[in-house]
């Protein structure tokens, strides 16, 4: 069957399935080739919670780009120690760092989104082509509510920059549904969310924002809404 038909096929099957039947069908379906990318933000953790669940192997794997803040560092551990596991970790290759660092220096990606997005090529980009290489399936943490580039995506779909069918569970979940899984099942979750940082990604590229303010607007708050995307999610 064409790739295609099977998304669509999916997405057909799955359309009226809850989150957590989303889950089990494909840990079920695909095993360990499937995985989800964790940042340990609030989704993800309920992703988590709803995989260890169904399957204590589950396969999850997180980015460290080398500038996470450090209560990332932290919901890390406190993950590990609950569901007694240890996440698997890809970083970005020394060499392509060390590289970056003399092109653009420390913070070059402040000054043009060409240097934020280099960054975030060799950080992000490349550590998550080679965690999703051997992978079927990819599941993410994605809400429809999230951001402006986010509304139309589907719960199932097919990713060609990286080759893989590529799983929403929580695309039509707000952001209440995701703060009242958390409380009821007591998961773990990054303690910036209560500061203020609906989105946490690189340290020098979060912020908190304020009260009504759109909840990506503090990630590369510098740039339009419209190129708020480091590449891991777009088409």
């Amino acid at each position: 069957m064409e790739v295609l038909e099977k998304v669509n096929e999916l997405n057909e099957k799955l359309k009226d399935n809850s989150a957590e039947e989303i889950v089990k069908f494909f840990l079920n379906e695909y095993k360990n080739d499937a995985a989800l990318s964790s940042s340990f933000g609030a989704e993800d953790q309920v992703l988590t919670h709803m995989m260890l669940k169904f399957d204590q192997n589950a396969n999850i794997f997180t980015l460290d780009t080398g500038r996470l803040p450090i209560e990332t560092y932290s919901v890390m551990d406190n993950t590990n120690l609950k569901y007694n596991i240890k996440v698997n970790v890809f970083f970005p290759k020394s060499e392509d760092v060390e590289k970056l660092y003399k092109s653009q220096g420390i913070n070059g990606f402040y000054e043009s989104i060409e240097n934020r997005k280099a960054c975030c090529n060799i950080r992000k980009i490349e550590p998550l082509k080679r965690a999703l290489k051997p992978l079927k399936v990819w599941i993410t943490g994605l809400r429809a509510s999230q951001s402006v580039t986010r509304v139309d995506m589907p719960l199932v779909e097919w990713d060609d920059n990286f080759q893989v069918i590529k799983v929403n569970p929580l695309i039509s979940w707000s952001e209440e549904d995701v703060w009242n899984f958390i409380k009821t099942n007591k998961v773990p979750y990054n303690k910036l969310h209560d500061k203020g940082y609906p989105s946490i990604g690189c340290a020098p590229c979060t912020r908190a924002v304020k009260e009504g303010e759109d909840i990506r607007s503090g990630r590369w708050w510098w740039e339009n809404p419209e190129h708020k995307e480091c590449g891991l999610h777009t088409k």
